[in-house]
This record gives C-alpha cells, sequence and structure tokens, in this order.
C-alpha cells in the first residue's frame, strides 16, 4: 500500500510529498528500507525495487512489516543533485528536523517521527562520483556494541566502525540511533550508477537480517552470506591521498587485499607525458574505497585501506 510520508504544497498549485510502499501483514516487527537522501546516489533504487518483487512474489513469506522509502530527496534523484535543489542543502544534514521549521526541516522531522519506533532502519547510500566503494555497513564507536550483531547478520563484506564526527550529529542514522531506533548505514558502488551484484548482495543480507528477526520466513541461500571483515577501531584504516594534481591511472579494483609497498597507480600528466608520482599502499590490508573519478587535485581522496 502506497502511503504518504508527508505532502506539503508548493507556489504553483503542486504538491511536494515522500511515500512509502507499506508492506505488513497486520503484525510482528517492523523494517525500514530507506534511501534517496542524495540524489546522486542511485544504488539503493534498485535495492528498493528488488525488496518490493520478493514480497510482491511470495506475500506468504512477510510475517511482519517491511516499509519502503525510496526517494526521501525526490527533487534531488529528479535532477540528478546531491542536496536538495533550490534549498542548498544535504538532506543528511537536518535531521532530526523541526516541526516549525522551514519546508525541507519539516519534511526532515516528517521522515524521522514516521521511522521513529520502528525495530530496524537499513539507511542505504552509494558512494559519490568521485569513490568506487565495496558494500559495507558504517557505524559510529558509541553504537558499535548495539549495532555490530545485526550487521554482521547481514553478511555484508566490511563493517566500518568509524569515530564520531560532529557533523554525523544531524544525520538520519545519528538521530535515530541517538533516540532508540536501531539504523544501520549500508554504502556500496559508485554515484550516478546501479551495480546489479552489489545490489543483490545487500538485498541477500537484508534477507537474512529480516529472516533472524522474524519478519519474512525464508533464509537466503547461505553461500550468498559472507563473514564479514569488521573494523577493530578508528584508527583501523589508513587513507590514501594525492601528493601532485593530475590524472590518477589504476587497473586495480577495490575488494582486493594489498601488500604494504604495493603499487595502487598513477599520478600523471597529459600535457609532459610524465608520471607525476607513484601512488604506494603504506601497509597491508584490503582496498575497500577506491577513485573512481580521475581527475584529482593535491588532496584528494584516492583510496581507503583497511589494516590487516
Amino acid at each position: 500500500m502506497i502511503q504518504n510520508v508527508t505532502a506539503l504544497e508548493m507556489p504553483i498549485d503542486e504538491e511536494f510529498r515522500i511515500v512509502k510502499n507499506h508492506l505488513t501483514n497486520g503484525k510482528g516487527k517492523r523494517i525500514c528500507i530507506v534511501t534517496g537522501t542524495h540524489g546522486d546516489e542511485l544504488e539503493g533504487q534498485y535495492v528498493c525495487y528488488l525488496i518490493a518483487k520478493m514480497v510482491n512474489e511470495h506475500p506468504e513469506k512477510l510475517k511482519g512489516t517491511i516499509d519502503i522509502y525510496p526517494a526521501l530527496n525526490p527533487l534531488g534523484i529528479d535532477s540528478m543533485q546531491r542536496g536538495v535543489p533550490a534549498f542548498d542543502l544535504d538532506m543528511n544534514r537536518i535531521f532530526p528536523g523541526n516541526s516549525r521549521g522551514s519546508m525541507i526541516e519539516k519534511v526532515a522531522h516528517d521522515i524521522y517521527t514516521d521511522l521513529s519506533g520502528a525495530d530496524m532502519v537499513i539507511d542505504i547510500h552509494a558512494s559519490n562520483i568521485f569513490l568506487r566503494e565495496i558494500p559495507q555497513v558504517r557505524i559510529s564507536e558509541m553504537t558499535a556494541e548495539t549495532l555490530v550483531p545485526y550487521a554482521k547478520l547481514m553478511g555484508i563484506d566490511f563493517i566500518w566502525i568509524h569515530q564520531a564526527a560532529t557533523v554525523l550529529e544531524s544525520t538520519l542514522a545519528h538521530s535515530l540511533n541517538s533516540t532508540g531506533t536501531p539504523c544501520l548505514v549500508a554504502e556500496m558502488g559508485v554515484g550516478g550508477r546501479i551495480s546489479h551484484s552489489m545490489c543483490q548482495h545487500l538485498v541477500d543480507g537484508i534477507q537474512n537480517l529480516m529472516f533472524s528477526m522474524g519478519i519474512w520466513d525464508e533464509a537466503p541461500d547461505p553461500s550468498k552470506i559472507k563473514e564479514s571483515i569488521v573494523s577493530k577501531n578508528g584508527d583501523s584504516v589508513a587513507f590514501l591521498n594525492a601528493k601532485i594534481s593530475g590524472v590518477f591511472v589504476t587497473e586495480i579494483h577495490n575488494d582486493t587485499t594489498i601488500k604494504k609497498g604495493q603499487s595502487i597507480g598513477q599520478i600523471i600528466s597529459p600535457l609532459t607525458g610524465k608520471i607525476l608520482d607513484d601512488v604506494i599502499a603504506p601497509c597491508d590490508g584490503l582496498l575497500f574505497t577506491i577513485r573512481a573519478y580521475p581527475m584529482v587535485y593535491e588532496g584528494s581522496l584516492l583510496g581507503r585501506i583497511y589494516k590487516l
């Protein structure tokens, strides 16, 4: 059943709406699948499709409630903009919102209120257009004890326990977790694209989580559920940053185990035909982020390595 989460009048006889697909058997636990917060992140659109399709094909296996929110920022998705067009806002920096605030603050408040009280929220993101990520769940250190057991049930490639930053306090995940609604942040792929295999992998993980929670009456094929690598602490990730401006070229894909001293790629000069810098791995580890957009400036992020 398609339901309005919030609906507000716009200036020229139009309406701004956030909708959800409410799938329920009338009892049991509730899980919410949320995506489309950033308009240039499209992986979650396919995940929502696959989950809705799974329920449509086997409604008898639903033992609880699945709420699917495919577009928290529909204007951004429609225009392929990361933030909310015309408002110059990052949707994921204004939660929990304000019922008496501006239009977008009111929207954020209504979304937050609608999600509050769920037994689990999965907040799905892609990377931006510059970086490519392996499927991962990101959890702040302050919520790790509660959330890591849930994340492990998803069998995702990597669980990154990271240090909390002040800016994260205004995200949807932080707002929900700090008020007792568990929320996992999943990230994968690259901005503006859909990776079918990554999306299916995440759906298998969500199905396993729903089965474990008693929401779905069928477990996925066990071979599809990996044993996740879990980062130990915020210092276990090494960042690769460009030492010079140029064009970054590499033949290495993420989800690759690399050795200290191994070449990750080169920064080259199209003008002179010279290699400006050879990007070298500072440690052994799992390359879980790699630069997708080749143009770089000094300081640009080229990759992330989980230290093994």
